[in-house]
């Protein structure tokens, strides 16, 4: 049965850290804000669609979260189609925050969107040209009803009219059409109104000069002895100001009338690069916190199939302090609990095993003993009824008892080896030295074995005497060569592994032969259970008894017809 360690606390892919996602979300919604702010402020001047560099340049962040969201939901389908563990309980948890999405944003999206046509409609029914050709022609009508007031005072000659706001009289001294030769003469009347130089030399209204004339209109007149007069109009401050004003909202309607034309693109714009770059966002932060949520659920449900098929070393590390990590502790302690239990258990079965096997040991040595005594019996009856003939059965006989009792002293060897105390050594054997050994001492005799051992990368030094590591070399090797009954690859890794803060050097050997049945599998470390003809079956409980001493694992992986992998851990230095 093979033993692992599955680390718990990082998700099955690597993502980015939900707190880390929150962060780019906040910067997000911060840049989306004042992005937004200066969009509608240049927007709301013009009513133009941003041009193409803007484009490019707001169409960045949507484009990379879009693509984060493409992977991220090609993953899930990866999961879901693969029917990976947790892929289906992830895709229940995402589908119901859409639906909870849906519901919280669906009232928004409508009453935003009613309240978008409303104002568009609004904006129709709003005749902007009309009012603006009526404000134009109200401030014509007015400038010319003053104009004909001020040209009645000049024809009268009324200059103490109170319309009158200032009066100004200029000589020349040289051509009247040089400014710097004026020279000014009288004035009376409102002194802001003062000029330097006559705003013309013929008489009659000159031309409207901002900000010169505000809120006047000026007339002149030409008079005797080079001198010109100038007469100031009150007007009002308010009359420019309100045509100033009058401008401005025509420009406005203009803008209004832009944004109506550009209003469906620049919506799009406005929810493409404002509006779905946070959607985008909540969407991958929702992705990666419910496989955070999923990851400690499919690592119990793993753990809890390992534990099913008796494997009760596992672990889950665990830094949350929420109820799954009460479950995950919860979980472990039990592991703990059914790892004591089954270690008592272990202990009687171990028992009720040596009683088997002084049983069937006590069989092994009958089966012997009677060729011996046979043979024996055989030479004492020769040597009675004719001693010069005893030479004839006395070599074979005794062959037959030195082969008998060889036999023997290998059973007993074994056993030997099986049933007394083994202290675990505290030597340390680097790796290299003892399988090169038992590689070499195969390879010659095993010209069509083929030892792959291209894929060990290291030389770890373990706590196990030599002699015992190479023993376990040599009894895999020759059930991998028999397996593959001499002719065949045999593929030898060593890599290091962590179980419970524990160093390990895991090693693994690999055959290509036939392969061990389930019936075969679940007695291969019994002892004198063995399915050679020529073997006494106690070498693999052997190996398991060094290894497991030594406070290693032994277990294998099998199929018939594609090899058996036999794996064992054995603590580093």
């Amino acid at each position: 049965m093979g033993k692992f360690k599955k680390s718990g606390g990082h998700p099955e892919y690597p993502i980015i850290h939900v707190r880390i996602l929150v962060l780019i979300y906040s910067l997000l919604c911060v840049l989306s804000f004042l992005f937004s702010r200066n969009f509608f402020i240049d927007t709301l001047q013009d009513g133009n669609v941003p041009d193409r560099m803007h484009l490019i340049v707001f169409f960045t962040i949507p484009a990379v979260l879009m693509i984060v969201f493409g992977f991220s939901v090609f993953h899930l389908l990866i999961d879901f189609i693969k029917s990976r563990p947790g892929s289906k309980f992830n895709a229940r948890l995402l589908a119901y925050f859409a639906v909870i999405v849906i519901f919280a944003v669906m009232p928004t999206t409508l009453m935003t969107s009613a309240a978008l046509n409303e104002i568009v409609r609004f904006w129709h029914s709003i005749d902007a040209a009309a009012a603006t050709r009526a404000a134009n022609s109200f401030v014509a009508d007015n400038y010319l009803l003053h104009l004909e007031r001020f040209e009645n005072i000049i024809k009268q000659n009324d200059l103490s009219s109170k319309d009158i706001a200032s009066i100004q009289v200029f000589h020349f001294s040289g051509l009247p059409d040089d400014n710097a030769d004026w020279t000014e003469s009288s004035f009376t009347g409102n002194e802001t109104l003062m000029l330097d130089y006559p705003p013309s030399t013929e008489s009659g209204f000159p031309l409207r000069e901002m900000p010169r004339d505000q809120g006047t209109i000026r007339y002149v007149q030409r008079l005797p002895q080079n001198a010109v007069r100038v007469i100031s109009y009150n007007l009002g401050d308010d009359f420019d100001r309100g045509r100033s004003a009058l401008e401005n909202q025509a420009e406005r309607f203009e803008t209004v009338n832009e944004l109506r034309r550009n209003m469906r693109p620049l919506l799009i714009y406005y929810y493409v690069v404002f509006f779905l770059p946070t959607l985008l966002m909540t969407a991958i932060i929702a992705i990666s916190f419910t496989r955070r949520v999923t990851h400690p659920i499919v690592e119990l449900t793993s753990a809890t199939q390992r534990v099913a098929e008796g494997d009760f070393s596992i672990q889950i590390l665990t830094r949350r302090s929420d109820e799954l990590g009460i479950l995950i502790s919860s979980f472990n302690s039990m592991v703990q609990d059914l790892e004591k239990s089954r270690a008592a258990l272990i202990r009687s079965e171990k028992i009720s095993i040596w009683q088997n096997m002084a049983q069937q040991l006590a069989h092994e040595i009958k089966n012997p003993l009677t060729p011996i005594k046979l043979s024996a019996e055989r030479v004492l009856r020769r040597w009675h009824n004719s001693p010069s003939d005893v030479g004839e059965i006395l070599e074979s006989s005794m062959m037959a008892i030195i082969r008998e009792t060889e036999g023997l002293s290998v059973l007993l060897n074994e056993f030997r080896t099986l049933s007394k105390p083994m202290e675990p050594s505290n030597s340390l054997t680097s790796l290299r030295e003892p399988l090169d050994g038992a590689i070499n001492a195969y390879a010659s005799s095993y010209p069509n074995v083929k030892f792959d051992t291209e894929h060990i990368k290291i030389d770890a030094e373990m706590k196990i005497d030599k002699h015992r590591l190479s023993q376990i070399f040599t009894n895999l090797l020759v059930n991998a060569i028999d397996a593959m009954e001499g002719s065949g690859l045999i593929e030898i890794r060593a890599d290091l592994v962590k179980k419970r803060e524990v160093c390990y050097c895991r090693i693994s050997i690999k055959d290509s032969g036939k392969g061990i049945n389930a019936d075969e599998g679940q007695r291969i470390f019994t002892p004198y259970y063995t399915t050679k003809a020529s073997g006494t079956g106690l070498g693999l409980p052997i190996i398991e008894r060094i290894v497991t001493d030594h406070g290693g694992a032994i277990w294998f992986d099998s199929a018939e017809g594609m090899g058996t992998t036999f794996y064992i851990d054995i603590p580093l230095a």
